[in-house]
């Protein structure tokens, strides 16, 4: 497919978006005289439209009745998502730091297109999150066909692979540890980039969620900036044992080349 060709076939999906219902759910539309409509199945797309992309983030849901309900927020308007939310400022920083990328070179978009009837941070039954994947999650990536999808958490991720025909994982630690395949796009999990998932992450001090990040660093991508003899390091150690019995000395010297992630 070129990129107008991915294009067109996405808008398509926008259309059958607006128009569907899901019983219990609200549409996008149904707010400030649709203020934040949008032609692609999420408003999230609006920052994060590179059909071409090797790297495709799913998030889980857009937003809530609740916070639509309240006055316009214009960040949601113009960009697709509230600048200053914490989900959003960590994830566009990991992606800058471990991937080197701009979250508008990516494409960027929300498994389930409809509008609870709660709170933002209500969950979403798994039912309804998998008929999401396969109606609009699944085909998006189809169309993209990035080399990988990074998912924010353990129900996006899970969604996908029931929708795929797969056993979930029990927690995100299988989760991390159990990417698939959606065509020819690896599917991988990781923490949702939200102030809650990345704590639950980083359990007892220990900071896993750029650990988690960093590695992916490692996948074989045409264009990640931070892949670059820069970030290697050669490490030389040498190691003097004494040998008393004869008042010698012995040695030997360890060369390693070392991957630099704590930039």
């Amino acid at each position: 497919m070129t990129s107008e060709e991915k294009k067109i076939a996405l808008f398509e999906l926008g259309k059958k978006r607006q128009v569907k219902t899901i019983e219990g759910y609200n549409r996008i539309g149904d707010y400030h005289n649709g203020a934040y409509e949008s032609k692609w199945v999420s408003p999230y797309t609006k920052s994060a439209q590179n059909v071409d992309t090797e790297v495709f983030i799913m998030l889980q849901d857009w937003s809530s009745h609740e916070s639509l309900s309240k006055q316009m927020d214009l960040d949601s308007v113009n960009y697709g998502h509230t600048l200053s939310i914490v989900t959003n400022v960590n994830l566009k920083h990991l992606l800058k730091t471990y991937l080197g990328l701009e979250l508008a070179d990516c494409f960027a978009t929300n498994l389930f297109p409809f509008i609870k009837n709660a709170g933002m941070s209500a969950s979403i039954p798994m039912k309804d999150m998998i008929l999401a994947a396969k109606e609009f999650g699944i085909p998006q990536i189809e169309i993209v066909k990035p080399k990988i999808v990074i998912c924010l958490g353990v129900p996006t991720f899970n969604a996908l692979r029931r929708a795929s025909g797969l056993k979930p994982v029990r927690n995100l630690e299988e989760g991390i540890a159990s990417s698939f395949q959606i065509g020819n796009s690896d599917v991988i999990c990781q923490a949702h980039t939200g102030q809650l998932g990345k704590n639950n992450r980083n359990k007892g001090g220990v900071n896993r969620v750029d650990g988690d990040w960093a590695a992916i660093k490692f996948l074989p991508f045409k264009s990640l900036k931070l892949i670059s003899e820069e970030n290697f390091i050669n490490i030389t150690i040498t190691v003097i044992q004494p040998m008393t019995n004869l008042g010698l000395e012995s040695g030997f010297r360890v060369n390693l080349r070392c991957f630099d992630v704590s930039f």
